[in-house]
């Protein structure tokens, strides 16, 4: 007995350090709402299953579970998470059936604590979601939002050939490991802060700038964080709407590193390192991007 007592001595503080003996493990709870976007982008079923996947195998980050689901999750997933990730078109709990109800719910986890993430189009939010002055909920939870053709504010989504996303926040945890880096994308520019002219809130960290568009170029905030005062995290990003951009090893980097610090795990030094996913394996419907054909022109009178 009393071997065994010095070997558990010897071996329980390298459990402890790894989290292969943690008291309790991380749980990530992804949200995936409807899409009608054309296949190749948004993708938001295989973006989710990805997600998972890549939380779930962490090299460096052990210890972390994740649940996706293409409904309102349940009370006990709810209950359970310790961060919460949206991806869809739109925020998901506005498109969601019983909106009114899925806010309430989502106000509840946010009441403890709990993370919140919103990843490309899941930043979005419509006129009808928003009073005319801009306020919602999102604002508060996640630091930001994307305000599609709403009263208050006009964000602009357009695709750019070569976007160079730079990083903003080099000292804060999400901005580990990964380095500035160019891609076809869409991220959305002109985003929505808050009433203050729509500069930031003092909690509200901008992680990542772009300058946009290329005719008439400024940084425009494409990724941010925010710390509330209820004692959770939120993360915003409108990338990737290319599917195919999940292999940008930077850009997958920075959103783990997200999902990582909302949930209030360290994120390591060189920020979250997994292997490089094989996109076709979470059943995209398409890999590139298929563009939907053309409208049929209208009759002649």
């Amino acid at each position: 007995m009393r071997t065994i007592a010095r070997v558990f001595a010897l071996v329980a503080p390298l459990f402890f350090a790894t989290g292969l003996f943690a008291a309790e493990s991380t749980h990530v709870l992804i949200v995936v709402g409807p899409s009608k976007h054309p296949p190749g982008s948004h993708e938001v079923a295989a973006g989710g299953r990805l997600m998972k996947s890549c939380v779930e195998h962490m090299t460096n980050v052990p210890g972390v579970q994740a649940d996706v689901v293409y409904e309102w999750p349940d009370k006990a997933l709810r209950d359970a998470a310790s961060t919460i990730v949206f991806i869809g078109d739109q925020f998901p709990p506005n498109r969601l059936p019983n909106a009114a109800q899925n806010l309430a719910d989502v106000g509840e986890m946010m009441k403890r604590g709990c993370g919140i993430v919103c990843v490309h189009y899941a930043t979005g939010l419509a006129a009808e979601d928003v009073v005319d002055d801009g306020e919602h909920p999102l604002l508060h939870w996640l630091g930001g939002y994307f305000a599609t053709k709403c009263k208050h504010h006009q964000s602009i989504a357009r695709i750019y050939p070569a976007a160079t996303i730079t990083p903003a926040a080099p000292q804060h945890p999400i901005t580990r490991g990964w380095h500035e880096f160019t891609l076809n994308d869409e991220p959305y520019i002109n985003n929505y802060f808050g009433k203050d002219d729509n500069h930031p809130s003092a909690n509200v960290t901008i992680l990542a700038t772009s300058l946009l568009p290329p005719e008439a170029p400024k940084p425009e905030n494409v990724a941010w964080c925010v710390q509330r005062e209820d004692g959770g995290r939120g993360f915003g990003i409108v990338m990737p709407h290319f599917y195919k951009n999940w292999r940008n090893e930077d850009l997958r980097r920075f959103i783990l590193n997200g999902i990582v610090w909302t949930a209030k795990r360290e994120v390591p030094t060189g920020g979250v390192i997994t292997e490089p996913p094989k996109l076709e394996e979470f059943s995209p419907v398409a890999l590139e991007y298929v563009p939907p054909p053309p409208k049929p022109a209208a009759p002649k009178p």
